[in-house]
This record gives C-alpha cells, sequence and structure tokens, in this order.
C-alpha cells in the first residue's frame, strides 16, 4: 500500500477522535464536573458542550434531581431509658454539584452518621410516650439540623420523615395492655352514657304519655259533664214548660229507684224518706178515684239532709229522672223492676184501705 494513503488514513482517525473527544452532550438533571490536567476547570451544563481533547476530563456525574435516601434502623435511647428502633427517610437534592464532589468525600454517609447523631439527640431528651406522639416535631428539628450542616456540601435536605419507630417486645404488650384498657374504658363510659339516654328519653316519654292521657281524660270529663249539664237543663225546661204534675214526678222516681242500686260498687243503700210518698200519689194515680179516700200522710220526724243522706228533693229527683230516662227506656230489667214497684204500691194501698172497710161492715150490722 502506499505510504501516502496509509498517513492519510490515520490522519483521518486521529482527526475523528479528537473531534469525539471535544464534543460531550450533557442529558438533562445532569451535572459533569470537568477537570484539566487534575484541576477542577468548570460545570458543564445539559446539552452541547466542547472541551478540551487529552487535557480536560470528566471528573463526577451527578443528578441534581431530587432523591430518596432510607437508613437501616438504628437503636436510640430515651430519656427514660429505653431502647428504641428508628428509621429514617430523607429527602434531598444536590444545588451545587463542585461543593458535592469536592467539599465531601461521601455525601450519603456523610448525611446517614449526621442524621443518626442528631436523632439520637433529639430522641435523648424525649420519653417513649413523647417519642411515640412528637414526629412532626422530630422531624422538623432534623431537617433544621441537616440543612444547615449539608449546606456548605452543596446539598439540601427537603424533608425528613421518621418512618418506624420499634420498642421493645416487652414495652409493647404493655402498650398493648394499656390500649386495651383505654378502650374498654371507653366502651363502658359510652355503654353508660347510652344508657343514661336512654333512661332520660324513655322517662321523658312515659312523662308526655301521662301529661297527654290526663289532658285527654280532663277534656272527657269537661264534655261529658257539659253533655250532662245541658240534658239537665233540657229536662228542667221541659219540665217547666209542660207543667208536669206530682204524678209523672213520682213515677219517674219509682223508676230511678232501681239505678240507684244497680252499679257492682254499691254494697249499701239508703231507701229516700220521699218513697212512702212516691208509693202513695201513684197508688192514687191507678187506683179507685170514686172510692178511695185520699191518703192522709203519716207524721214523719223532720229530717234534714245531713241526717237522711239517701234523700232528695224534687227539683233532683227530677233531674235524676231526667239522666236515666233514656238507659230506662233502652232496658227492659229496669222496666220491669219498675212495673214491680208499682204493683208493690197498689198492694199496700189496698191493704190500706182494707181495715175501713171492715168498720163499715159492723157499723151497717149493728
Amino acid at each position: 500500500m502506499d505510504p501516502v494513503v496509509i498517513l492519510i488514513l490515520v490522519a483521518a482517525i486521529v482527526a475523528v477522535f479528537l473531534v469525539a473527544s471535544t464534543v460531550r452532550i450533557v442529558p438533562q438533571a445532569r451535572r459533569y464536573n470537568i477537570e484539566r490536567f487534575g484541576r477542577y476547570r468548570r460545570t458543564l451544563q445539559p446539552g452541547l458542550n466542547l472541551v478540551l481533547p487529552v487535557a480536560d476530563r470528566i471528573n463526577t456525574k451527578l443528578d441534581v434531581r431530587e432523591q430518596v435516601y432510607s437508613s437501616d434502623p438504628r437503636p436510640v435511647i430515651t430519656e427514660d431509658n429505653l431502647v428504641v428502633n428508628i428509621d429514617t427517610v430523607l429527602y434531598y437534592q444536590i444545588t451545587d454539584p463542585r461543593a458535592a464532589a469536592y467539599e465531601v468525600a461521601d455525601y450519603l454517609q456523610a448525611i446517614d452518621q449526621l442524621t443518626v447523631t442528631t436523632l439520637r439527640n433529639v430522641i435523648g431528651s424525649m420519653d417513649l410516650e413523647e417519642t411515640l406522639t412528637s414526629r412532626e416535631e422530630i422531624n422538623s428539628r432534623l431537617r433544621a439540623v441537616l440543612d444547615d450542616a449539608t449546606g456548605k456540601w452543596g446539598i439540601r435536605v427537603n424533608r425528613v420523615e421518621i418512618k418506624a419507630i420499634d420498642p421493645p417486645a416487652t414495652i409493647k404488650e404493655a402498650m398493648e395492655k394499656q390500649m386495651r384498657a383505654e378502650r374498654d374504658k371507653r366502651a363502658a363510659i359510652l355503654h353508660a352514657e347510652g344508657e343514661r339516654q336512654a333512661k332520660i328519653l324513655t322517662a321523658e316519654g312515659t312523662k308526655q304519655k301521662d301529661i297527654l292521657e290526663a289532658q285527654g281524660t280532663q277534656q272527657a270529663m269537661i264534655l261529658r259533664a257539659d253533655g250532662e249539664a245541658k240534658a239537665v237543663e233540657l229536662v228542667f225546661q221541659a219540665v217547666h214548660r209542660n207543667n208536669a204534675d206530682a204524678k209523672v214526678l213520682a213515677y219517674k222516681y219509682l223508676e230511678t229507684l232501681p239505678h240507684l242500686a244497680g252499679s257492682d260498687n254499691n254494697t249499701f243503700w239508703v231507701i229516700p224518706g220521699e218513697l212512702t210518698e212516691a208509693i202513695r200519689t201513684v197508688t192514687s194515680a191507678f187506683g179507685d178515684q170514686s172510692t178511695a179516700k185520699p191518703a192522709q200522710p203519716e207524721q214523719e220526724t223532720p229530717t234534714t239532709a245531713a241526717d237522711t243522706p239517701g234523700q232528695l228533693q224534687i227539683p233532683q229527683l227530677a233531674a235524676a229522672s231526667a239522666i236515666s230516662l233514656d238507659a230506662a227506656t233502652a232496658t227492659d230489667e229496669a222496666e220491669k223492676q219498675a212495673a214491680a214497684a208499682v204493683s208493690d204500691a197498689k198492694a199496700e194501698a189496698e191493704a190500706a184501705k182494707s181495715p175501713q172497710a171492715t168498720q163499715r161492715g159492723r157499723a151497717s150490722g149493728e
């Protein structure tokens, strides 16, 4: 082969290598640190970049996106001398690629160790119960310390989260018992409160029921009394308008007497003092008016309302008769009792006449 051709090929290959070494393409969200003869020169930005061949080289390639770092569980002693295992999750982002590459040898290990030491300082000032209930406070204190320490490394700590807090097995068992007792206590309180509310509502319902029943009974009694008063008033008006005589009143009086003793609760019944007078009146009404002589009223001892509690005056008798008139006409038993009373009155009247007839017979014989 011709030596000239060989030289041209070698020159072409060298030219291609130099061009390839000069051009550097950096992806998005990446940063490349360039060193020239072992000294930091500059940081390449995303896109097409030109470097000096052979003299410039890429030292570190860094990702500037936010990244997540999860640490292993680490034992930490609380203020009340209990050992708990705590693991954290760290969210960080590289803000200065040069500082991240040259200010610290391994920034992840540095952040991990700094997190552990800071966490032990924070947890050491809290007891177990406060540790379990103060995660937000622990996170904020950790973030403040880490952000201040990692700033010179070109790293910004965005968030620090406590992923898990594992107390010893004996402490877990005691906590479970405590939580179970607390739940039982709340359940008992809620049950008692429910029973209390139920009894209150039941009592209020019973109270309202009794009030409504009493009001209903009151209204019924008032209406019944109004009806009876109107009935008595109508009877009195009818009696005065029709000018009823003593015979009608006496008959109604005898008709009402069975109803006075008709109640099941009556165990004692006082015969009124007007019974004899009423029987005589009825007897004179149904007897022979031509032969019968007016019956001489017996001399009765004046009595007062207090002496004869069963005695009724004529207006009261008329009212009672009018009230029971409808019931007497609707009940056959009451009519039978009234007829029996009239028959007994007639028999008594005939017996009263017989001595007078005997005396007249003796007088005519002599």
